[in-house]
């Protein structure tokens, strides 16, 4: 089978090379940080940012969080279904 990734260099402006589900944690951050977060179920998610802020938004259901992102958090998290987009 033919890949197209194979001769692609990973790229922050995407597609992503894979969706990692996220589970909140407030002591370890993400295995590789997220060019993005994709939320199922909306709600508030908290999360240190790629610049090292710690921010909470408001996400709708099958929304989108568009920010670097290094962790999430467990507490103040109440969105569920959370993946991680990874370039790497």
């Amino acid at each position: 089978m033919s890949n197209p990734f194979d001769s692609r260099a990973a790229s922050l402006s995407g597609p992503g090379l894979d969706y990692a589900p996220v589970d909140p944690s407030n002591s370890a951050a993400l295995p590789d940080v997220a060019i993005a977060l994709y939320v199922e179920a909306g709600g508030a998610v908290r999360f240190v940012s790629q610049k090292g802020a710690t921010r909470t938004v408001t996400v709708p259901d099958y929304g989108w969080v568009l920010c670097g992102v290094r962790q999430v958090l467990a507490t103040g998290t109440t969105a569920g279904g959370i993946h991680a987009i990874v370039v790497s």
